[in-house]
């Protein structure tokens, strides 16, 4: 098998953090991720019942890879639909907040309390109870996914 094939983003995000939704449907995006962010950014349903954030310049080549999906395949068109459906773009207030779409928030069972994390070329939203039930799962297997990951090279 040979190496994966890593593409270059040109914006790494890494780190975690603590944050809550006001009323509103705003949320403060921390303050470390937003020069990388830019002053928008795209957010949509990710998978594991979360929300991607990419910033446009990651948008774009995530966009470039989407473009390559054989749309004759069924479940190549209903993971597009289902992506691009919710996908929307949002701005950096002055206060550092972006508003998210309820559609958005009721997908990732957000209500208050969040967790934004890096992940390499986008931010990661995840309701603060779905995060804490993924850590400890992954902290259970860590060794194991690990060791996994040694078909990949890494």
């Amino acid at each position: 098998m040979g190496k994966l094939s890593w593409e270059v983003y040109a914006i790494v995000l890494i780190g975690e953090f603590q944050h809550n939704i006001d009323a509103k449907g705003r949320l403060t995006m921390p303050a470390k991720f937003r020069p990388e962010l830019g002053g928008q950014f795209v957010v949509t349903r990710g998978l594991d019942g979360c929300l991607f954030g990419y910033p446009m310049e990651n948008w774009a080549l995530q966009e470039e890879k989407l473009k390559k999906l054989n749309l004759m395949k069924k479940d190549a068109r209903q993971f597009a639909r289902f992506f691009y459906s919710a996908a929307t773009e949002v701005e950096i207030d002055k206060q550092g907040r972006i508003n998210l779409p309820q559609t958005l928030l009721d997908y990732a069972k957000i209500d208050k309390e969040c967790r934004v994390i890096g992940v390499s070329d986008r931010i990661e939203i995840w309701s603060s109870e779905r995060w804490d039930e993924f850590v400890g799962d992954a902290e259970e297997n860590y060794e194991a996914i690990a060791e996994g990951m040694m078909d990949f090279d890494l």
